[in-house]
C-alpha cells in the first residue's frame, strides 16, 4: 500500500496544520515547564485528533481503503509538531486498544466512551503495565488482583505511566496467580477517582517533557468483577495475551511518532545545510553533509513504510504481525535517534544550543528506543521468529 486514501490524506492535512499552527509554537515553552498543554489538547480533541480513534481491530479503520494507516499518519504529524505532546495526546489510544483487544463486546460498548473524546470534550486514558521491578519482563509483575465476592481488589504500584494519576480511565494489568508469568495476568478497567487509586511520583524526564509521566499507586482499589476485561469465566485469563496484543497494535503507532520526529529534524537540517555557507559554498554541496542527509531521507522513508505495513497487518488481523510491529518500531526508533544526532552535527554549535529545536528533538528521540518495548526487546521478538522460520 503506497497511496493514502482520501480520508487518510485529509487526516494528514488536518493534523499537520494543527501541529504547525498550535503545537510547534508552544512546544519550547511546555518542554521548559514540563507541563502538558491542556488547552491545546482540548482543541485537538474537538477536531478529532485522538489516540482512542486508533487501536486494534474495529478501532483502526478496518475495511477502509488503507486500513490501519489513518491514525499512523495522524501520529506522525502530531509528533512532527512535538513528540511530548503527541505522547500525551495519544495515550488514551493505549487504554482503548487494550479494551478493544481484550474486552467483550459489552465491555467495549461501556468503557470505550470513557476514554474517547466526544462532543468536543477531551478524554484521557492510561495503560498500567510497567512496574518498578518489571518493565520489558511484564510477566514478572507484582501488582495483585484478588477476587472478593462481586469485586476484585487491586494492590501494587505501576511506574512511568503516561497520564498516570490524571486519566479518566485506566487499564491496569495485574496478576491473579503470582509466579505463573503471563498466564496469571488479567486486565482491569479502573475509572479515575476510584478509591485507593492515587498518583505517586511524577517524573522529570530527559525528553518528551510536555507529556505527564507518573507512578500509579493502587492501595486496595476495589472494582466490580465485570471490570475485569475478557471472558466472564474467572478461570479464563486473557490479560497476558491481551498485553502482547495491545503492544503489537500500538508499536506501529509509536514507530510513526518516531517517523514524525525524524522528519522534523531532517527538514530543519536540510534547510540549514542549504543556507549555511562555508568556504564559499553551501555546506550541502559537501559530500560529507549531503550523504548524511541522503541517509536520513532513506531511513525515514523505510521507517514509514515499515509502520504502514505493520499497521495494515494489525487492521487485517494477519498472523505473525507481532514480528512486523517489532520491526517497524525498532527501525523507526533507531532511525529517530540517529537522524536527530546527525541533525545536531550538521548544525554544529547552533544545533547544540537550546534556542534551536534540534537539541530538544534529540532528547525526545531517545525514549522511542525505550518505551513500548526497548529496541533490544524488539530484536528478541524478531530473532525468535527467525529461529522458527522455515526457509
Amino acid at each position: 500500500m503506497f497511496e493514502l486514501s482520501e480520508a487518510s490524506r485529509m487526516i494528514q492535512q488536518v493534523a499537520h496544520r494543527f501541529a504547525a499552527d498550535e503545537i510547534r509554537p508552544a512546544a519550547p515553552e511546555f518542554d521548559e515547564r514540563e507541563e502538558f498543554p491542556w488547552e491545546i489538547a482540548r482543541k485537538g480533541a474537538a477536531i478529532g485528533l485522538s489516540g482512542a480513534a486508533w487501536g486494534g481491530p474495529g478501532l483502526n479503520g478496518a475495511g477502509a481503503d488503507d486500513p490501519g494507516i489513518a491514525n499512523l499518519v495522524m501520529a506522525e504529524e502530531l509528533a512532527w509538531g512535538c513528540a511530548g505532546f503527541a505522547t500525551g495526546m495519544l495515550a488514551n489510544g493505549l487504554a482503548a486498544t487494550a479494551i478493544n483487544i481484550i474486552g467483550t463486546p459489552d465491555q467495549r460498548d461501556r468503557f470505550l466512551p470513557m476514554c474517547t473524546p466526544h462532543d468536543g470534550e477531551l478524554r484521557v486514558g492510561a495503560l498500567g503495565l510497567t512496574e518498578p521491578e518489571s518493565g520489558s519482563d511484564a510477566g514478572a509483575m507484582q501488582t495483585r488482583a484478588v477476587r472478593d465476592g462481586d469485586d476484585y481488589v487491586l494492590t501494587g504500584n505501576k511506574r512511568f505511566i503516561t497520564c498516570g494519576g490524571i486519566a479518566d480511565l485506566n487499564v491496569i494489568f495485574a496478576t491473579e496467580d503470582p509466579g505463573t508469568g503471563f498466564r496469571g495476568v488479567s486486565a482491569f478497567v479502573v475509572p479515575g477517582g476510584t478509591g485507593g487509586l492515587s498518583q505517586g511520583q511524577r517524573w522529570k524526564k530527559m525528553g518528551i517533557r510536555a507529556s505527564h509521566t507518573a507512578d500509579l499507586v493502587l492501595d486496595d482499589v476495589r472494582v466490580p468483577a465485570d471490570h475485569r476485561l475478557g471472558d466472564a469465566d474467572p478461570e479464563f485469563r486473557s490479560g497476558g495475551r491481551g498485553a502482547l496484543g495491545t503492544l503489537m497494535a500500538t508499536r506501529p503507532w509509536i514507530g510513526s511518532m518516531a517517523v514524525g520526529l525524524s522528519r522534523a529534524a531532517f527538514e530543519f537540517s536540510a534547510d540549514y545545510a542549504r543556507q549555511r555557507h562555508a568556504f564559499g559554498k553551501p555546506i550541502i554541496a559537501n559530500q560529507g553533509v549531503s550523504f548524511m542527509l541522503a541517509d536520513m531521507d532513506i531511513a525515514i522513508d523505510a521507517s514509514r513504510l515499515l509502520c504502514w505495513r505493520a499497521g495494515e497487518l494489525v487492521a487485517k488481523e494477519e498472523p505473525n504481525t507481532l514480528e512486523e510491529a517489532s520491526k517497524a518500531k525498532c527501525f523507526a526508533a533507531d532511525t529517530a535517534m540517529k537522524v536527530t544526532t546527525d541533525a545536531v552535527q550538521i548544525a554544529g554549535g547552533l544545533g547544540f544550543m537550546r534556542e534551536m529545536p534540534l537539541e530538544k528533538w534529540m532528547r525526545d528521540a531517545k525514549i522511542f528506543q525505550i518505551y513500548e518495548g526497548t529496541s533490544q526487546i524488539q530484536r528478541e521478538v524478531i530473532g525468535r521468529n527467525i529461529a522458527r522460520r522455515v526457509f
